[in-house]
């Protein structure tokens, strides 16, 4: 695929990223490292983490990044101000000479927020989304509503998988020819097979998430005493952290699973490869997916997948390297003894080397920069929407939210011509390049 001469600035904005570890994470940073080999400037943006973790710093490949003085407040998101970040993150646009803003995940307050100031500055936005939700609790239909506010003018989305993309366009109604899929990937080089860490005469199922209800952890607790029951040589290994953790270390105490059933806890992403290799078969007990990773990592590690068969997940593996199943402990359960007695019986056992050849061929992190970079090349040639267009935007969302929304757009207008007012940019020191940044370094 050949990839365009026009280069960009680009901001990728979110609250999740380094030191927090997850999905979004992971995704940014590689994302970032291939546009850079790609010759586009790229910048992250994040609020602190902690004290030794504020201010400007450096990653590999020199890319830069900005932990804003802002402490997360719920979630690892910052308290959602709308305001109080314009003035810090226009200064950083400004500085950075920035041309995109690329938001990610739909949790976070901080690609929203950065998002609406850039489309006041008249930068055009690029949101990637990487979650699923459903449309009746509580929960799904306020994030709905705030998503539909900030996609409402958004230049661009970018979904995981189609059914991501479905899922999306309904909750923020947008229009689906403004909706990309670009898949997430995995670096196949972090993830290699080893079969020698399997531990000899037994069967290790695998786990590695947060541990929190959307994955499906009160199916897991379900699940264990009925395998390691009927199954003694089958063990099971737990990484992750959250507040589910007691509910299994619960199920651990009351069944006498100590030996059979062991927790990590947290992963540094660097250790995950660590544990999957250990394991046989990984299993994803997910109540809701838009891509799952997780799963993808794993089959890169050779092992064998059972995951429930929710959201994105269908479209992720070929169906030989999966075995899914509906999002209840009894299909699980059956699921995983269909797994089990082909390992014991030796068919259908693909060899780890194959299946990592497999993978590393169908999902690269330089596959997904180049269709992302197809993204920006596009919406650079657009023009942005002016006040007057985002108002006519707006108030087609009704009159209630349209007053409310076009309001909100009002006062971030406001307070843009007072900051353009007070801090001139022609004032705002434009940042040094990478290169001499190393040079002073040295």
């Amino acid at each position: 695929m050949k990839t365009s001469k026009k280069k960009h600035s680009i901001c990728m904005i979110s609250d999740f990223f380094f030191p927090n570890m997850g999905g979004v994470e992971s995704h940014i940073y590689q994302l970032s490292q291939c546009l850079l080999e790609l010759g586009h400037k790229v910048i992250v943006v994040t609020h602190m983490y902690g004290k030794k973790r504020r201010g400007i710093r450096y990653l590999s490949n020199d890319l830069k990044v900005y932990y804003l003085p802002f402490p997360p407040f719920y979630n690892q998101c910052i308290l959602p101000t709308v305001y109080v970040t314009f003035p810090l993150l226009r200064n950083i646009f400004i500085r950075e000479e920035i041309t995109i803003v690329h938001g990610h995940s739909s949790f976070s307050t901080l690609a929203h927020e950065g998002m609406l100031h850039a489309r006041t500055m008249g930068i055009p936005t690029v949101f990637t989304d990487h979650s699923l939700f459903g449309f009746a609790d509580a929960s799904s239909i306020v994030t709905n509503e705030i998503l539909r506010f900030s996609l409402g003018d958004c230049t661009h989305v970018i979904c995981v998988s189609h059914t991501s993309k479905e899922n999306t366009v309904l909750r923020a109604q947008i229009k689906p020819e403004n909706v990309s899929v670009i898949p997430n990937a995995v670096d196949a080089t972090m993830f290699t097979p080893d079969p020698s860490q399997r531990t000899p005469n037994k069967i290790t199922i695998v786990l590695v998430s947060r541990l929190v209800y959307r994955k499906g952890i009160d199916l897991l607790a379900g699940i264990i005493p009925k395998i390691t029951q009927k199954y003694p040589d089958v063990q099971f290994l737990i990484g992750g952290s959250g507040p589910k953790e007691l509910i299994l270390e619960e199920v651990r105490e009351q069944y006498q699973l100590h030996d059979r059933v062991q927790l990590r806890g947290a992963l540094e992403h660097s250790k995950v490869r660590d544990v999957l290799v250990q394991g046989d078969i990984l299993l994803n007990t997910s109540l809701t997916e838009a891509f799952c990773i997780a799963i993808v990592e794993a089959a890169c590690c050779g092992l064998k997948v059972v995951s429930t068969n929710v959201g994105g997940v269908p479209e992720v593996l070929p169906p030989d390297l999966i075995r899914l199943a509906d999002p209840s402990v009894n299909a699980l359960v059956e699921a995983l003894e269909e797994s089990i007695k082909e390992i014991k019986d030796g068919v259908n056992v693909i060899p780890p080397d194959e299946i990592h050849d497999r993978i590393r061929k169908l999902y690269t992190w330089q596959n997904v920069a180049k269709r992302t970079e197809i993204v920006y090349n596009q919406i650079s040639d657009k023009n942005t929407k002016n006040f007057k267009q985002r108002v006519q935007t707006y108030n087609e969302f009704g009159i209630v939210a349209g007053i409310v929304y076009v309001l909100a757009i009002a006062i971030n207008y406001l307070l843009f011509m007072i900051l353009e007012w007070l801090f001139p940019r022609q004032e705002i020191e434009k940042a040094e390049s990478c290169h001499n940044h190393v040079r002073k370094r040295h």
